[in-house]
């Protein structure tokens, strides 16, 4: 296997562990958009999202590393979503 296709499976299994954790407690989901929602307003800096990234590991079973340079694939796209699901609610506004 190359490593290009093992680092797509550790992506993949990362992601299958992520979605598994989020069905078996829906409610991680609405907290972590409550959190985006009340972060996101000061801007989307590394250190905002580093303040995101605390609070949803300080409020839920999802733990994301405190430093930035240490966020799996997996953490920076559920970060990036969430940035996007509230700016398209926003957007809506």
């Amino acid at each position: 296997m190359s490593s290009s296709e093992i680092q797509k499976t550790r992506v993949i299994n990362e992601l299958r562990g992520f979605i598994k954790k989020l069905l078996q407690d829906p409610k991680i989901l609405e907290q972590s958009l409550e959190i985006a929602r009340r972060h996101l307003p000061e801007g989307h800096s590394e250190a905002v999202m580093a303040r995101i990234a605390n609070e949803i590991s300080d409020t839920t079973s999802v733990h994301i590393p405190e430093e930035p340079a240490e966020h799996s694939e997996a953490d920076k796209l559920f970060l990036e979503l969430l940035r996007e699901v509230v700016g398209e609610e926003q957007a809506l506004y």
